[in-house]
């Protein structure tokens, strides 16, 4: 019976002996990573092919989960670019509700992930995989935002790549000059303030992408540049709290919402337990990654029924949130608080921001999200490393996220079957013995199903014309899977048939274990498996001495 994860928020521990001196540093970092949120939570949004004010509510409802129930002090959870292209294709193919119900779902996924102690799980999946996928979503990002960036006109664009790029390359000539000239003016004051930040710390307390929001909204309305706006688009954003929703899925859209759904969950856990693992030893602290993944599924369970998206961990708040001070979920709960307070109060302002300086801080995220330097360091990797990698990022930029992670992983596991077996040998051993017709063989690796094919051509009974006892070493010996005892069953009787026996010696705990379990023990004789070699070539001289 699976044992259940109990539920144990990081909150818990974290308020024992909680001082003032401590609120007043999450105060300072939660308000500081809430009003950085701000700009991104409506870029992401947009980006995803619905209204700003969704990513607002993410940021409050789901950010605000998140740290009341997460397994970290200082995760920040909210709607982030990786999700962008998974839910821009939900919303175009199935419409807006279907894309908050997949959203539902993929909370339930989670929440069951974190239920039944899956958080380890996620580590298996190999660094080459996620910098594969990472980096084609920083693609996809970039090519998502071309038409907001350059103003370009047409309805929403197709989801598919190859439909895209078409359709892109059709409305160029509808460019924007001044959309444009907003955008890389946009980028230009993003990437100043940061350097003018290196030089006077001080000014750190305004995030760099807030800046770029204000300055780029301002001259926007300044010169009455002719672009869009989020009140031209959305109508603004509504002030007040947004009507409940019920994103349960019709039971004729689960079988196409599921595979989404499942995409939305795993890039989600992956996403959050990686930042989360990222800011651990900045904090002095271990993040439990199941209630972690609770946490999770409870965000994206009741974020959809007040309109919002799906969220996960968010890498760049969550670090920004420990150098500004916080060191407790408090900080984070503060930070959804503060978001609550600017749509209060502040929403009818946002009806100003351009289109075109939302898309240039996602083209920012998308280009710092990815670890480009990769690509320049492949040559010094493995021939196997090149092509997971690209293998992954390819299909995550040509095709779909889903189908890059399973042909990623597929690849993954096949390399390692590959590399697994070549590990695997068996190696013929000189003996002296008084008579011949005693063979001595010592074997190293795994004895598992992708080693058996090497093994029957490595060790061929028929090959030994005098064989009368074979012996296998089996010191070096990690792990026998079944198909290893269909294996070694199948050579002690392809022995049998020639008159000849099977003796193992020096087996490790797990190969002896599944020995005995699987009844090839008791098949071969207890006296025909031996502690040491020694005491197996005696058993050898033993055996013929009872033919002679």
């Amino acid at each position: 019976m699976v044992s259940l994860q109990k539920f144990h928020p990081k909150l818990i521990d974290t308020l024992k002996g909680y001082r003032a001196a401590t609120f007043g540093a999450d105060l300072s970092a939660g308000i500081t990573v809430g009003v950085l949120a701000l700009p991104l939570s409506m870029a992401f949004a947009i980006a995803s092919g619905v209204s700003p004010a969704a990513g607002i509510w993410t940021g409050i409802v789901a950010g605000f989960m998140i740290s009341l129930f997460g397994g970290s002090k200082v995760q920040i959870g909210g709607p982030t670019g990786a999700f962008i292209p998974i839910l821009y294709a939900i919303v175009v193919a199935h419409g807006f509700n279907n894309m908050l119900a997949a959203t539902f779902l993929a909370g339930l996924i989670l929440l069951a992930m974190g239920l039944t102690r899956l958080g380890n799980l996620i580590r298996f999946i190999p660094i080459t995989v996620v910098i594969g996928f990472t980096n084609g979503i920083g693609v996809v990002l970039m090519l998502s935002q071309i038409k907001d960036f350059f103003g370009l006109g047409g309805g929403p664009l197709p989801a598919e790549f190859f439909a895209r790029m078409v359709a892109l390359s059709r409305l160029l000539p509808t460019a924007n000059l001044y959309a444009t000239a907003l955008a890389i003016g946009t980028v230009v004051v993003i990437i100043g303030w940061e350097r003018l930040v290196r030089r006077l710390p001080r000014l750190g307390v305004l995030p760099a992408q807030l800046v770029g929001l204000i300055v780029g909204t301002l001259v926007g309305v300044a010169c009455n540049f002719p672009v869009e706006t989020i009140g031209s688009r959305f109508h603004g954003i509504p002030q007040g709290l947004p009507s409940i929703t019920f994103p349960l899925p019709n039971v004729h859209a689960i079988g196409h919402l599921l595979m989404p759904a499942i995409t939305i969950a795993l890039l989600g856990a992956i996403e959050s337990l990686l930042s989360a693992r990222v800011v651990d030893p900045l904090v002095d602290d271990k993040h439990d990654p199941n209630q972690e993944l609770m946490a999770q599924g409870i965000a994206n369970i009741a974020s959809p029924f007040f309109g919002g998206i799906a969220a996960t961990g968010a890498i760049a708040r969550t670090s920004t949130n420990v150098r500004a001070g916080g060191r407790t979920p408090v900080a984070g709960i503060i930070h959804s608080l503060t978001l609550l307070i600017i749509v209060l109060a502040a929403a009818p302002l946002a009806a100003w921001v351009p289109i075109p300086v939302l898309a240039a801080i996602v083209v920012i995220t998308a280009v710092r999200m990815g670890a480009w330097d990769e690509f320049v360091r492949l040559k010094h990797f493995s021939w196997n490393y090149r092509i997971i990698l690209l293998a992954t990022f390819l299909l995550t930029v040509l095709f779909d996220l889903t189908v890059a992670v399973e042909i990623g992983m597929l690849l993954a596991s096949l390399f390692f079957i590959y590399r697994m077996q070549d590990l695997t040998n068996v190696e013929h051993q000189e003996v002296t013995h008084p008579r011949p017709g005693v063979h001595l063989y010592a074997m190293q690796g795994s004895l598992f199903f992708g080693a058996v094919g090497k093994l029957d051509n490595q060790l061929d009974p028929a090959r030994m014309g005098d064989l009368e006892v074979l012996v296998l070493n089996m010191h070096d010996v990690i792990n026998i899977d079944t198909t290893g005892i269909d294996w070694l069953q199948g050579l002690h009787k392809t022995l049998t048939k020639q008159g000849a026996e099977l003796v193992l010696c020096e087996l490790r705990t797990q190969p002896a274990s599944i020995l005995q379990r699987s009844g090839l023990i008791g098949l071969l004789g207890v006296h025909n498996v031996c502690a040491d070699q020694a005491v197996a070539l005696q058993r050898a001289r033993d055996i013929q001495g009872e033919r002679e």
